[in-house]
């Protein structure tokens, strides 16, 4: 275990703090004795070297988390790969030399699970980075990634730096993106179910087989893990962070079905793709570190659903009003 780093008295700047992640680590952080850092867009473009440049030596933070990121689907990447590649470069370029001007104490960046190769072994572990090629689908985001890694890795031996890195699994959570063009499985599955129970479907039609296996983590635990980092570890090595299990699709569906009170089946389309049979990440590392998950599938779904509930379909009524 490393020299605990306190939180207490620090400023802490969330870059990305309206996203699924940044906006738990701020929920977070407000249990610990910190002052809380936050801008957004209309504040400074973290694509702009200037602006943020500017906006870190004015407001000079003590640590500093690196959750923003341009973020989507397949789709989306497929469509945009430039502006994948480039934008997510730009911003954790700008941030982590900012953030080494002012000589910020702390700073932890955030990656992905989709670093990893297509064909890593199973359960994922940390060394298994750059042994093999990426998924296509989203090579760029995941280079971008890999990118700012490297750089906090680089800026702690150069310069000693106390600068991490986590890479989470597939997160869901409050805060979530529902939109079925561009969400992740988990949104997409509620959005689907919950829509089928509103018309009264008696079925749902999900892709594939049902079969794949898949890691979730709730963002609010994520969040929890991050704090616990920031605090305990400083190595030059990422370190996974995930629930420690996996769960079929065809079993998260019902589980799903059950917290939204949905009654009817599913069929499955297996003219469609099913993706990487399995995905779990091996986070022992930190778990043998101390840090382990509070919230389980069925209480996050839970959560999520009266979040969606309050949040997306109040809005969704709203608008066809």
């Amino acid at each position: 275990m490393e020299t605990p780093f306190a939180l207490s008295g620090k400023k802490v700047w969330v870059a990305g703090h309206r996203g699924l992640v940044g906006s738990a680590v701020v929920r977070r952080l407000e249990r610990e004795n910190c002052t809380i850092i936050t801008a957004g867009r209309d504040e400074v473009d973290l694509r702009r070297q200037a602006e943020t440049e500017a906006f870190v030596e004015k407001l000079r933070p003590d640590v500093v988390v690196v959750a923003a990121a341009k973020v989507g689907g397949i789709l989306a990447n497929t469509q945009k790969p430039a502006d994948f590649i480039s934008d997510n470069l730009a911003i954790e370029l700008n941030v982590i030399n900012a953030s080494f001007k002012v000589g910020v104490s702390k700073l932890l960046f955030l990656g992905s699970s989709c670093i990893y190769p297509k064909m890593a072994p199973q359960p994922i572990p940390e060394s298994a980075l750059l042994t093999g090629p990426l998924e296509p689908t989203n090579e760029w985001y995941a280079i971008a990634k890999i990118a700012g890694i490297k750089l906090c890795q680089a800026f702690r031996r150069q310069h000693g730096c106390d600068y991490i890195s986590a890479m989470p699994t597939n997160l869901y959570g409050p805060g979530d993106n529902f939109d079925l063009n561009a969400s992740h499985v988990l949104p997409a599955l509620m959005v689907k179910i919950h829509n089928a129970k509103q018309r009264g479907d008696e079925t749902v039609t999900l892709w594939g087989t049902g079969t794949p296996l898949r890691e979730f983590l709730h963002v609010d635990d994520l969040a929890d893990a991050l704090v616990f980092m920031l605090a305990n570890y400083s190595g030059e090595e990422h370190l996974n962070v995930g629930f420690g299990s996996d769960v079929s699709i065809r079993d998260v569906a019902g589980m799903m079905a059950k917290v939204i009170g949905y009654e009817g089946t599913f069929v499955f389309d297996t003219s469609k793709p099913d993706g990487t049979p399995k995905k779990l990440m091996d986070s022992s590392r930190l778990m043998g570190m101390g840090w382990k998950p509070q919230i389980s599938l069925e209480k996050g779904l839970a959560d999520t659903y009266r979040w969606f509930l309050d949040h997306v379909e109040e809005g969704l009524r709203e608008n066809k009003a």
